[in-house]
This record gives structure tokens, C-alpha cells and sequence, in this order.
């Protein structure tokens, strides 16, 4: 069974290199066009060259927070900055929407519960009464 294990981590290493040059973003991708690192992962991942040679130079490094890198990698002001919903306002207003409404809701649930509490103490007051 041992003997077979090399044989597996060299093809996991390939499989995740192959996928995560795929779903690497074009702009993100180092040194080659995005095509030519699939060829080379595919051609060399046998003997470790392209796969290695990917994750060392091809994709973009994550989290490093040099200048300008907002958490994740991502650069502020650009398309793809991050905004935490603490500081979202868009998100807050949303917020104060929904309470707003499930407020409404709950209110509209009291005096419907307060109406049929009281039809039902007219109702055993009326048939105690008889």
C-alpha cells in the first residue's frame, strides 16, 4: 500500500494545481498567460515541474497585505474591494428595513393574539353565565 503513496501525492498535487490555475482569475495570474500554465501543469505534472512551478510563480500570492491590500488579498478602491458589513451602510440600511418590518409584523401578531384572547374569555364568560 505504501508503495502506491508517492504515486497518489504527486497526483493530488497535479489535480489541485490543475484546479486552482482554472478557477484563478485571468488578472491574478503571474509571469505566463493563463492557457500556457494549464499546458504546463498538464504536460509537466508528472514529474512535479508544472504543478510546483505554479503554486512557486504562476498564481498570485494570498493574504500577503502589502500597500494597498485590503484582508483577503484584495486591493481598496478597486472593483473588488471588501467591505465589512459593520461599515456597510447599504447593508445597515437593509437591516433597519427588516426590523422595521418584523417590528410591524409582531405588532400586527399581538393584536390578533389580544383579539382572540378576548373573544375567547367573552365566549366562557357567556357560556358560564347561562
Amino acid at each position: 500500500m505504501l508503495r502506491y503513496l508517492p504515486f497518489l501525492l504527486v497526483l493530488a498535487l497535479w489535480i489541485y494545481a490543475f484546479i486552482d490555475c482554472l478557477n484563478t482569475p485571468d488578472e491574478e495570474v503571474r509571469g505566463l498567460p493563463k492557457v500556457v500554465w494549464v499546458l504546463i501543469i498538464l504536460l509537466f505534472g508528472e514529474v512535479l515541474v508544472g504543478p510546483v512551478a505554479w503554486i512557486a510563480v504562476g498564481r498570485a500570492r494570498r493574504g500577503t497585505g502589502g500597500a494597498g491590500a485590503a484582508p483577503g488579498g484584495r486591493r481598496r478602491g478597486g472593483r473588488d474591494a471588501w467591505t465589512a458589513p459593520d461599515d456597510n451602510p447599504e447593508f445597515l440600511a437593509t437591516l433597519r428595513a427588516e426590523n422595521t418590518k418584523d417590528a410591524s409584523l409582531l405588532k400586527d401578531w399581538e393584536a390578533d393574539l389580544r383579539r382572540r384572547e378576548d373573544e375567547l374569555r367573552r365566549r366562557e364568560t357567556g357560556e358560564d353565565a347561562s
